[in-house]
């Protein structure tokens, strides 16, 4: 062919600083970009291969990238479909550019989120290459499918002028290769590139090689002095891509040591195995496939979020996948492949997109059937596993009414003995002992068993159960229970008395007056802090606390959930820490404090059962401490 110069036809002559400006956020993307459309012209090779229109042979498909440091070129070769002069004209000179002419013209009248919208309906990966480059050139040839099969080399500088002749290229394919401009002279880099080529391709259906590595391999028949093999050094073409990833298997084919296998390659640095999995799969009303682990989660719940990477037909797209897969699923590992997840647009557009919700909610209901599958199965295993899972289930079950809805067969409590009870089965549980229809069920429960330990042994003592409710999340779920639950309420354990906590018909009688009550109160007002204890009296038994210290179960969820930043009283300060100050009337030392005639002996008396009170809670510190130890040396002598 003669050598074809050529302006485009475009009538925005800054078009490439547009496109090199706006067409994506990030300039690294060109790569995954170039990488993927060799894989698109392998496939489609392929393909007319397996219907009988290749004649030829295919021979190795490997898509190989190259670094040229001397010349300051980076090369994306492959060995697919190729192109005629006429692709090139039509495909490259014409629809292509007519296309980005039509993407500037719209652009700049979009929003930013319309904006990204736009970049993924316009099919210019192929510009993405002029961000980095100061000229790019298209080396390709055609399979023989009749007609001119000539090498065309194309060659632009990033204006709209082309150069387009015959090539000497003899092999089938094209290569693209990229002159990088001094500004991003980072992507001549062997390490950079290889990054981005794990980053964005590293499960693309066709071989990837970057570079060569080196191997020992055994010396067939040769031993060591030692008697173990022989090896050699052996150098081989580093293929940088796992082409066949395991959730493109059917779940049926796939065996339990591969899901596991396959977690380590997802998750190198990774050192403790995944609880379990589930594998999606479904091809209506969309195509989604996929592997999600559940991660161990440690006891403070540090987990890291951004473990799901979203794919489309094997092409990374991004592993910030909040708003596209549940809330409460972003803390799970994995990897989702959908090729109706479109690739070069915003997280708010996808957001948005129709094909995205409904798979939002396939999701959504999948973990669900798998974890009810597993409990059903075995229920011990299952709560064995429950520490570690609890997490993931609860914020489902808070953030996700339909999770609720089919979370509440399975979701687990736990009791202080280390027994666990399905929701139903609690309430079953809690009727026996609270037998007035008419009055709510209350679930007693410890955030800390050692710090609580009084309060719990003083229930059960009484024949209450107490729950283990010490998770991060807790407070939230509490709340979730208890607008799902409308006959029940939670109350912890040492938010009050268990007599008030749970109310009998029956009060016992008080040992005391109301004088003596009130020269008891005296006493104590003049030795407690008045701000942060509020004194009161109960009827309880002789065997029971002098004093007992609660908190009200309302202020202490706003202080556990301002502890976690998620207090409905944001804005308004701090929360201050105020507790209840419960004298026993019928406890002995009590009675006998309006016997003292001393008021300096009285005092001495209170103050000692006062801070016997706060040590108990944990309150009592520091130098209030050291006083009390000393007169607690001083009354035992």
């Amino acid at each position: 062919m003669t050598t074809q110069k050529g302006k485009i036809d475009i009538q925005t002559e800054n078009i490439f600083p547009i496109i090199k400006k706006f067409l994506y956020s990030d300039h690294e993307i060109f790569l995954r970009e170039l990488v993927s459309n060799a894989v698109d012209a392998t496939q489609k090779l392929k393909t007319l291969s397996s219907m009988g229109k290749v004649k030829d042979e295919l021979g190795d498909l490997t898509i190989h990238v190259e670094i040229d440091k001397k010349n300051k070129t980076l090369t994306v070769r492959d060995r697919g479909i190729g192109m005629t002069s006429e692709e090139v004209d039509k495909y490259i000179n014409q629809i292509a550019f007519s296309s980005a002419e039509e993407f500037v013209k719209k652009f700049k009248t979009k929003s930013e989120a319309e904006q990204n919208a736009i970049i993924g309906h316009f099919g210019l990966g192929f510009y993405s290459a002029f961000m980095v480059s100061d000229k790019v050139v298209i080396n390709t040839k055609t399979y023989k499918k009749g007609g001119s099969t000539k090498a065309v080399r194309w060659e632009c500088d990033g204006s709209p002028e082309y150069t387009m002749d015959a090539s000497d290229k003899k092999d089938r394919g094209t290569d693209i290769t990229l002159y990088i401009s001094e500004e991003n002279k980072e992507f001549l880099e062997d390490y950079r590139v290889e990054e981005l080529l794990k980053k964005y391709c590293k499960f693309l259906p066709v071989p990837i090689q970057f570079g060569m590595e080196t191997i020992f391999e055994p010396v067939e028949g040769e031993k060591d002095k030692d008697g173990n093999p022989k090896t050699r050094e052996v150098k081989r073409p580093k293929i940088i891509n796992n082409p066949e990833p395991l959730w493109k298997k059917s779940p049926a084919e796939a065996k339990e040591e591969e899901y596991k296998t396959f977690y380590r390659e997802l998750y190198p640095m990774s050192f403790e195995e995944p609880l379990f999995h589930i594998h999606l799969n479904v091809d209506y009303p969309f195509n989604l496939t996929g592997i999600l682990y559940f991660p161990k989660a440690k006891k403070d719940y540090e987990l890291q979020r951004n473990k799901i990477q979203l794919y489309s037909n094997q092409v990374f797209i991004t592993d910030s996948v909040e708003g596209i897969v549940p809330e409460f699923l972003t803390l799970l590992h994995g990897v989702i492949d959908s090729p109706d997840i479109p690739l070069n647009v915003s997280r708010s557009y996808l957001q948005s997109d129709q094909n995205v919700k409904k798979i939002s909610g396939y999701i959504t209901r999948k973990v669900a059937d798998k974890l009810s599958e597993i409990f059903k199965a075995d229920r011990k295993n299952f709560e064995e596993k429950w520490d570690d899972i609890k997490v993931f289930i609860e914020y489902g079950m808070i953030s996700e009414p339909k999770f609720y809805d089919k979370a509440e067969k399975f979701a687990l409590l736990k009791n202080t003995d280390g027994k666990y009870f399905t929701l139903e089965e609690y309430k079953k549980e809690i009727e026996k002992t609270q037998k007035d229809k008419d009055k709510k069920l209350i679930y007693l429960y410890a955030t800390n068993v050692d710090e609580q330990y009084a309060y719990i042994q003083n229930a059960k003592e009484r024949g209450y159960d107490v729950l283990l409710l010490d998770g991060v999340l807790d407070p939230h779920f509490i709340n979730t229970l208890e607008q799902k639950l409308t006959d029940s309420s939670f109350a912890r354990v040492d938010s009050n008395t268990i007599d008030k906590l749970i109310v009998k018909e029956e009060e016992a009688p008080s040992k005391l007056d109301d004088k003596q009550k009130e020269k008891i109160k005296e006493a104590f007002e003049r030795n407690i802090d008045k701000k942060q204890f509020e004194v009161s009296f109960e009827n309880l038994s002789e065997s029971e606390m002098p004093v007992t210290i609660t908190q009200n179960e309302f202020m202490r969820r706003m202080k556990d959930m301002e502890a976690i930043g998620g207090s409905p009283m944001m804005g308004m300060g701090s929360l201050p820490d105020t507790f209840n100050l419960i004298i026993n009337a019928n406890n002995k030392l009590i009675n006998k404090i309006p016997e003292i005639e001393d008021e300096k002996k009285a005092d001495e008396l209170v103050r000692q059962i006062y801070d016997l009170a706060r040590l108990s809670k944990n309150l009592l510190k520091g130098k209030e401490l050291d006083e009390f130890v000393k007169r607690s040396v001083k009354l035992v002598n």
